[in-house]
């Protein structure tokens, strides 16, 4: 199971009344793959693809798709804003450690 945070679901609800579209979603899908894991792509839509999970979370909408449920499997969607850096971000209570080929690339 994917969980989302209330801060996630909150600063959605932000962004999609702000687009003008507070009834559609975020759809989180995989865009890629490196050395560290796979990288997510977001975006805004107004209907699940079919196979998403759709998981709804304080009124908002969010539709994951099904290759993605399964890597996220476990872990939480959060937004941070830390002055420095905000974004939506995934959280992984068990972050896989990096191999010899990565450097520090992965920290």
């Amino acid at each position: 199971m994917v969980n989302i945070s209330d801060v996630a679901a909150e600063k959605t609800r932000e962004i999609l009344s702000t687009e003008g579209k507070a009834e559609w979603g975020l759809r989180f899908y995989t865009s890629g793959s490196s050395c560290c894991g796979p990288s997510y792509g977001i975006d805004i839509v107004e209907n699940p693809v079919d196979g998403d999970e759709v998981i709804e979370k304080n009124g908002t909408k969010f539709f994951i798709d099904k290759d993605t449920v399964e890597k996220l499997n476990g872990m939480t969607i959060d937004f941070v804003d830390d002055g420095q850096k905000q974004g939506f971000v995934v959280n992984n209570p068990n972050p896989p450690t990096c191999g010899p080929s990565c450097g520090s690339s992965c920290g």
